[in-house]
Parts: structure tokens; C-alpha cells; sequence
């Protein structure tokens, strides 16, 4: 009995302490607490949020690392590793809700892209005024091997033409090329300019290509 009768007076004892040191919750959270928050999408921007096969979804935890959860059809439970990154997602979030809606893009179709950055690894392209640029890898411009897109004579403001692949399952990032047109594959040419520009034109039939994006 008396080992518990000390015990519990130990007990208290630290209780006591404990609330000399802290007797209530901090006020003030600290800048890298992880937070989290519930975001109502309406139905009719939902398609805009979600982005084409989630990728909006993906963009957000790759490049702020913030986890978007649906709880109910128009509820969702964002979860971010700091307040900072909370900020930024809610930025790219309303950017997401307030963008034009993307043009489908079909798959295996052929479309007219402007470089607007070139890189060491590749240019940088667009398909449509609203669309976020997308790499064009140096492995998918040309048959050749290439060190530089200048090998090929391409800048800035100049327009190419691609071939869609969907996009990535992981990253939602565009899958490109320019290589696999220059043999006697095609398709058909795509249109995404302003009204009134050229329809799409015909092209020879495509015999396929098992891997369409091998960089070997």
C-alpha cells in the first residue's frame, strides 16, 4: 500500500508540474503543424477541380504535396504538410476553378504546338492559350539522337507538329512527340486555334507503333 500511496503522489506531482509549465493549449499554431481543411466543389466546377483523369489532383501533391481526400460528392478533405503549403495549394485551387474548361484532345491525333521555352533537355510547348506548358523531351523531336533542340533549328514562338499520347497515370503531365511523324506515320491534323483558322486535314493512315514513346 504504501508503494501506491507514493505512486500516486508521484503522479500528482507531475501533474502539477505540468501545468505550472502549460496549463492550456497554445493559441497559435506553429508554421509547420500539418493542417487540414474541408472544401466544398460545386457540382458544376467539379470537372474543372478534378482536372482530365485527376490530374489537377496529382499536380497539387507533386508540386506542394497536399493530399486531396472526397468525403462526400461535393466535399473533399484537403490535408497539407504546413500552413505554406496549404496557402499555395488554395492559390493553384482557384486557379483550377476559374480557368477556361481544357479542349479534349483525342488520343493518337496529331495537333499544331507552339515552343515557348527552349531547354537544354527539350522545348517547352502549348497546344491551346490556356494550357500549361508541357516538355517536349529531346529523345521524342527527331529520329536522330539530339544534344540541343537548337540542332534542329527550333525557337521560341515557332510551331511544330505533335502527336498525343494521353497523359502520364502518375504525373497527369502530356505525353508528346514529334518523332514518331517523321517516318510514314500520321494521322489526323488537329485544330485548337481561334475560330476560323484551317480545319484538320488528312493524313496518310498510321500502322502503329508498339511503343510510340521508347527513348531508345
Amino acid at each position: 500500500m504504501e508503494a501506491v500511496q507514493q505512486a500516486t503522489e508521484a503522479k500528482s506531482r507531475i501533474i502539477d508540474i505540468m501545468n505550472e509549465t502549460l496549463n492550456k493549449t497554445r493559441k497559435q499554431r506553429k508554421d509547420n503543424w500539418p493542417v487540414s481543411e474541408k472544401l466544398e466543389v460545386p457540382a458544376q466546377k467539379r470537372a474543372k477541380f478534378l482536372g482530365l483523369g485527376g490530374s489537377n489532383l496529382k499536380r497539387l501533391l507533386i508540386e506542394t504535396g497536399v493530399q486531396v481526400t472526397q468525403l462526400e460528392d461535393s466535399t473533399y478533405s484537403v490535408f497539407a504538410p504546413s500552413q505554406a503549403a496549404m496557402d499555395e495549394a488554395k492559390e493553384m485551387i482557384d486557379q483550377f476553378l476559374t480557368a477556361d474548361r481544357e479542349p479534349e484532345l483525342e488520343f493518337g491525333a496529331i495537333y499544331t504546338a507552339k515552343i515557348i521555352e527552349v531547354r537544354d533537355i527539350g522545348v517547352m510547348v502549348t497546344l491551346y492559350p490556356t494550357m500549361n506548358p508541357a516538355l517536349l523531351h529531346n529523345s521524342q523531336l527527331d529520329q536522330r539522337k539530339i544534344n540541343h533542340p537548337s540542332a534542329l533549328g527550333l525557337e521560341v514562338g515557332g510551331e511544330i507538329q505533335v502527336k498525343y499520347f494521353g497523359r502520364d497515370p502518375v504525373s497527369g503531365l502530356m505525353r508528346l512527340s514529334r518523332k514518331v511523324l517523321q517516318g510514314p506515320a500520321s494521322s489526323v491534323l488537329r485544330n485548337l486555334g481561334p475560330p476560323g483558322a484551317p480545319g484538320p486535314r488528312r493524313k496518310a493512315s498510321d500502322p502503329g507503333n508498339p511503343d510510340p514513346l521508347d527513348t531508345r
